[in-house]
């Protein structure tokens, strides 16, 4: 049985995009995690301080499980769901980014798209 295959071209776009990624996340993780002098004081003005270590952890971990391939959906619903609490402070706060964590979304899920196979039989963009 020949399997479908994906593009060479298409699949190293989706892990740029996936590894783009690491741009957002890591940083953020980091500077949560290590909280930096300074970094607490700003925190603070939008979420307790203790949330910030924890939140860290998550980014982190829920990183992780999207590029792990065996744990790459869970990841991505997880980010998506994390992402979506990112929108509402925004909105909450009336920063006016809470189109960020969208794009972090539409390109995380753009890149699992592009080299996942299953995903695309799954939500096909053209019916065949």
């Amino acid at each position: 049985m020949m399997m479908d295959t994906i593009p060479k071209w298409q699949r190293v776009t989706g892990w740029v995009l996936s590894g783009i990624l690491s741009l957002v996340f890591l940083p953020s993780a980091f500077f949560k995690i290590a909280q930096p002098r300074g970094f607490i004081e700003e925190w603070s003005k939008t979420y307790p301080a203790g949330s910030a270590l924890p939140l860290g952890v998550i980014e982190m971990t829920l990183f992780v499980l999207y590029l792990v391939p065996k744990t790459r959906y869970l990841g991505g619903l997880l980010m998506l769901a994390y992402l979506g609490g990112a929108v509402a402070t925004h909105v909450h706060t009336n920063d006016g980014m809470f189109f960020v964590p969208v794009i972090v979304g539409v390109v995380a899920w753009l890149g699992l798209y592009l080299r996942d196979r299953k995903l695309r039989a799954l939500v096909p963009l053209v019916a065949e």
